[in-house]
């Protein structure tokens, strides 16, 4: 079972991928695109071109996890566009993209702020 905590690194692939791509694909993608590596357990969330489903790839120690969602119907209402080829995402804002929402308009409150 999968358990995403506060704690969790995630990050968003801004471009689209090709999802006959398997494991060893996006872990591919991970190192020469994203510049991470896949094997650190960061949760890395990827969007097929069309935008009509998610793909979530994810080393636990043990072995990866391979997640994907494909949208009933419509497609992806939100992705983030800028030049950087990874954007870091906050395990709130996942569950609202994997609800087809748009995080930067949840107005959801700060993770942290710093006390007196």
């Amino acid at each position: 079972m999968l358990q995403l905590t506060p704690q969790s690194r995630i990050f968003l692939a801004t471009e689209p991928v090709d999802f006959r791509k398997g494991i060893d694909g996006l872990g591919t993608v991970c190192r020469q695109v994203l510049g991470e590596n896949p094997l650190e357990g960061a949760v890395y969330v990827f969007r097929n071109r069309a935008g009509t489903a998610l793909t979530l790839l994810l080393y636990d120690g043990q072995g990866y996890w391979l997640c994907m969602q494909r949208l009933s119907q419509g497609r992806c209402t939100w992705w983030p566009k800028t030049p950087d080829a990874r954007v870091p995402l906050s395990a709130r804002a996942l569950v609202i993209v994997l609800w087809n929402g748009n995080p930067e308009g949840a107005q959801m409150a700060q993770d942290w702020r710093r006390l007196a």
